[in-house]
């Protein structure tokens, strides 16, 4: 079971910085005139305030032993106490009378059976939803502290959590053999059985995930779900277990091979299995769906490659017509006799081919005059032909809107699969087939409509693709590409909610305040703007409209800025890297987040160590192979794989780099650099292997690979980051990062480049109370909107383009709301829901709403903007930390050079995570090293002045040592306290 380091169960910790001293242990007049009731002497005024300061910080008794002496004397010098105080003297008696007073002063029951029963009964509604053991510990202290009861001691909730667990888990497998089949019961369990003449099971074959799409691997993909289909659905029997439980208990059931699971009771056997193979069934879905569209995409780039080839080859034969048909106008402007003008036309046709040849040519070119390349599609996609049938007989489409005309058009398609007729009778709706594809299909046949078999079957497989991507169309039983509307909360429950999260948020509770609202904040801005445009010489509009704005000029270090940079470096001591991590590790305990994918502790002789070098080896992308080379016997290269694969996730190692971010936080030097409300994303390319399924070839780059999409906090540390495919639009999982951000760093403001930008995300942040500030390349490209038709300007009337329709925004402004709801609740992700916004689909009317609504939060964005000369600074200072974060990281990453050895999109995002974690160690030990450098700087006389300070950055590599052996130094981690109470004189951070 999990060790008390690894919960939330609040205990003392190594370092407790003096703001949380403060504010845990610092008695209100209140609590200070209650003690002097209860308590007398120094030594009991002392103890009693200590147990009543700490019963409420921990929500329960610690053994004044326990407390550290730093508190103590916090609490003697606020009692103005001069006396030696010694706690040991305190009875018990005294302790139980503090005790029972203090209870009694919070409204706290003393009763342990009542705090028992309670504990177990949060534990049992915690069980139902999470299922590893940290997770209920953290679920029930929660639920404990806000009811406001005392917490029993963690040994006794580990005992309960225990029991609760197996209990739930026992009857959940219990119900399962109950529901499923028989003979689905024995394929499941049949899989960990050997193949008879192999060594191996059909369990590998079931955690089989996507490779490179390819015919072969869409192929394989298929068979796969077919397979995994036929051991049983499992989704009604699954429907009341929570999601998060059945992907804790699949991705267990995913870490341990056949023999582990064997040794497991049989029920538990069926329970792992049954999540796994679900979840599986979903994911394969999904990537069935994702290679269905990269395959349509690459059809669609041949066929447009094919044009252009096809283009080229036919200027010859243009130039050649050309030339012809320019000497016979001239013939013709001679205005000769009809025989002479036969004669003469006959004498320049016949060397290139007669009219024959001549009305050939001219039909061949005919074809391609239109600039279309949907004809060509056909000679790509018939290879596949056989494979996407198989597709939709796989799998189960849905319309996730009123509008089911391609529905109809997939079900008429599998009937005609078998007909070889170049034409069909036009009988279909034929509403979702845009207008290009229309000229392509439909011809008439003795004067009645006919669809012409071929492009039709590109067209409706390309019109598939489409809105499986805005989301018109949804996927049973898959995870990406599931009915969004069911994940939304139903507005029943949403309703009630409305009224707090307005007020939280700050905007009007109703539809009609706050359409109202929007719409006088956007006239009035703009009145403003066009107001102050005289006064703002950065800003001009040419002739034509087009806005222009002085290029900022570039900062200027100060000399004095630049020297204490000079000095600071010089007084650097040299590090080893992997002795930063090791030292970092020990201040932080970082490392506890790592452990079995059952939950219980790392059987491990010295887990920080281990995981220590684990960190080190992925984080510097070396691998275990390379890292094991280098640190002679402390490691193998198994056992850093094997620490990888059973004991790693991508949520414990952002858990792992929350930890450093929240050690980092209070101190003081990063303050200089900024408040921590701001982040700034960007992306950065990756190297991947070739069968990777996140592997794309990117244009910008030249490569083939993926993208790490890092959010950046102006105190330069990074407090998330995403790794996602090439293809997809930044912009999608720009919020999500602050979303899925746990550490105590919460920025409420978001730059990003152009890539990070759209008019749904400026809406999704707004309703998230997220400001959205973007570097857009092209901003002056974008169009302006008016808050109504009537309302004219002086000086900024070109800017303006359109007028907001608010009528939309004020019908759908419960739909908005719905999904707001939603996503605060967890029932769907944003990255999701900016995936279905992500296209211009006019059966999609939340896009429409979206976009309206962004366009509104845009313009306001664009006014401030070109208004704004400080807000353009701050913008591209945080933008450009981002930027400098990806350099350093790179610099850390040093073991394969930017690329990431592995085809499993999973390790994939964990490298990227582990990189993370690596370059926020270097970036708090380095600020540990500036300021006691600083410190010793001051104390010789050196000036330091808070505004130089502002122009230091904490990404120094230069006394690092990235090379050698790999050896951990014996020596003891430096004391971390000293950097926590460090104050520049003379400055207010």
């Amino acid at each position: 079971m999990p060790s008390i380091e690894r919960t939330a169960y609040p205990f003392y910790r190594r370092t407790l910085p003096p703001s949380d001293m403060h504010r845990y242990y610092t008695l209100t007049p209140e609590e200070h005139a209650w003690v002097l009731q209860v308590a007398r002497g120094p030594t009991r005024l002392v103890a009693c305030s200590v147990l009543l300061k700490a019963a409420q910080h921990l929500g329960y008794f610690p053994l004044l032993t326990e407390i550290p002496s730093r508190i103590i004397q916090h609490v003697v010098q606020a009692w103005d106490i001069f006396t030696p105080i010694a706690l040991h003297t305190i009875t018990d008696r005294t302790l139980y009378t503090y005790h029972r007073h203090i209870r009694a002063f919070l409204g706290r029951s003393s009763d342990d059976r009542m705090i028992r029963r309670a504990a177990t009964t949060a534990l049992v509604a915690a069980a139902q939803v999470h299922d590893s053991p940290v997770d209920l510990i953290n679920a029930t202290v929660e639920t404990l502290r806000t009811a406001n009861v005392e917490l029993p001691a963690f040994s006794t909730l580990d005992r309960l959590t225990r029991r609760v667990r197996t209990l739930v888990n026992a009857r959940l497998a219990q119900r399962l053999a109950a529901q499923i089949p028989a003979e689905h019961q024995h394929a499941v369990l049949d899989l960990l059985a050997p193949i008879p003449g192999q060594i191996t099971t059909r369990l590998a074959e079931v955690k089989q995930g996507a490779q490179q799409a390819s015919f072969q691997h869409f192929a394989a993909l298929l068979t796969q779900l077919q397979w995994l289909d036929s051991l049983g659905d499992f989704t009604l029997v699954l429907a009341d277990v929570p999601p998060s439980k059945i992907q804790h208990l699949a991705a267990e059931a995913k870490a341990l091979d056949a023999m582990e699971i064997r040794k497991m009771r049989p029920a538990k056997q069926l329970l792992l299995l049954v999540c796994l193979i679900h979840r599986m069934q979903a994911q394969i879905r999904d990537a069935i769906i994702e290679m269905f569209r990269k395959r349509m995409h690459t059809f669609h780039t041949r066929a447009r490659t094919q044009l252009e080839q096809l283009q080229l080859a036919h200027q010859a034969e243009i130039q050649r017509m050309l030339t012809t048909f320019t000497a016979m106008l001239e013939v013709l402007d001679e205005q000769p006799t009809p025989t002479e003008a036969m004669d003469r036309l006959a004498a320049i046709m016949d060397p290139v081919g007669g009219t024959t040849a001549l009305l050939h040519s001219c039909e061949q070119l005919a074809a391609w005059t239109g600039n279309t390349h949907l004809p060509l599609i056909w000679q790509c996609y018939h290879t596949h032909r056989r494979l996407f049938f198989r597709m939709l007989d796989s799998l189960t489409f849905t319309a996730t809107n009123q509008d089911t005309s391609l529905l109809a058009a997939l079900t008429w398609l599998k009937d005609q699969r078998n007909r070889t007729a170049a034409h069909l009778p036009a009988t279909l709706d034929l509403s979702f087939v845009p207008d290009q594809w229309q000229r392509i299909i439909l011809t008439r046949i003795d004067q009645k409509p006919m669809l012409i078999r071929k492009p039709f079957e590109v067209c409706i497989f390309t019109c598939l693709a489409a809105e499986l991507k805005a989301g018109d169309m949804a996927v049973a039983r898959s995870d990406a590409y599931t009915d969004y509307r069911a994940q939304l909360l139903p507005w029943e429950v949403c309703a009630p909610q409305v009224a707090a999260y307005s007020q939280q948020i700050g905007f009007p509770p109703t539809a009609g305040g706050f359409v109202a609202d929007l719409r006088a904040r956007l006239e009035h801005a703009a009145q403003l703007v066009d107001a102050a445009f005289p006064d703002n010489h950065d800003l001009t509009i040419t002739a034509t409209g087009e806005p222009i704005l002085k290029r900022l000029a570039r900062p200027i270090v100060a000399p004095q800025a630049a020297a204490l940079e000079t000095e600071l470096l010089a007084r650097m001591p040299e590090r080893q890297l992997l002795d930063i991590m090791a030292t970092v590790a020990h201040w932080t305990n970082c490392t506890r987040h790592f452990a079995p994918s059952s939950g219980s502790d790392p059987k491990l002789s010295d887990p920080q160590r281990d995981y220590t070098h684990l960190l080190f080896a992925y984080g510097t992308n070396m691998g275990p192979v390379q890292a094991a080379r280098h640190m002679g016997e402390a490691m193998s290269a198994h056992r850093l794989s094997y620490l990888n694969r059973r004991h790693v996730t991508s949520a414990a190692l952002h858990a792992a780099a929350s930890d450093i971010i929240n050690v980092y936080r209070p101190l003081t030097l990063p303050r200089a650099w900024g408040d921590g409300s701001r982040v700034a994303a960007d992306g950065t390319m990756i190297e991947l292997m070739e069968n990777n399924p996140l592997a794309e070839y990117h244009f910008r780059y030249r490569m083939r690979g993926g993208v790490a999409y890092h959010h950046v906090a102006d105190t330069y540390v990074a407090i998330f980051s995403h790794f996602i495919p090439c293809g997809v639009w930044e912009a999608v999982y720009l919020i999500e990062g602050l979303l899925q951000n746990t550490s105590d760093l919460r920025p409420t403001k978001v730059h990003a480049d152009t890539q990070g930008q759209s008019t749904p995300v400026f809406a999704l942040a707004h309703l998230l109370g997220i400001e959205l500030l973007p570097r857009i390349r092209n901003w002056k490209d974008l169009i302006f909107f008016k808050a109504t038709r009537e309302q004219t300007f002086q000086h900024l009337e070109p800017l303006f383009q359109g007028v907001i329709d608010w009528d939309l925004i004020e019908r759908h402004w419960q739909d908005l709301l719905q999904v707001v709801l939603s996503i605060q609740a967890g029932k769907i992700s944003s990255a999701m829901v900016l995936r279905k916004l992500g296209n211009d689909s006019k059966k999609n009317k939340l896009y429409q709403v979206f976009r309206e609504l962004g366009r509104v939060i845009r313009t306001l964005f664009l006014l401030r903007y070109i208004s704004d000369q400080s807000l353009r600074v701050e913008i591209t200072a945080t933008t450009n930390k981002v930027e400098a974060f990806n350099g350093f990281q790179q610099w850390l990453t040093f073991g394969r050079e930017g690329s990431i050895p592995d085809g499993d999109p999973e390790e994939a995002e964990k490298r990227v995570n582990y990189a993370d974690v690596l370059a926020n160690a270097v970036i708090l030990h380095n600020v540990y090293d500036m300021t006691t450098a600083l410190k010793a700087m001051l104390d010789d006389g050196y000036p330091v002045e808070w505004a130089d300070l502002a122009t230091l950055s904490p990404y120094i590599t230069r006394h690092i040592q990235r090379f050698g052996a790999y050896q951990l130094s014996p020596e003891p981690p430096p004391p971390f306290e000293a950097v926590l109470s460090w104050a520049l004189p003379n400055t207010n951070p």
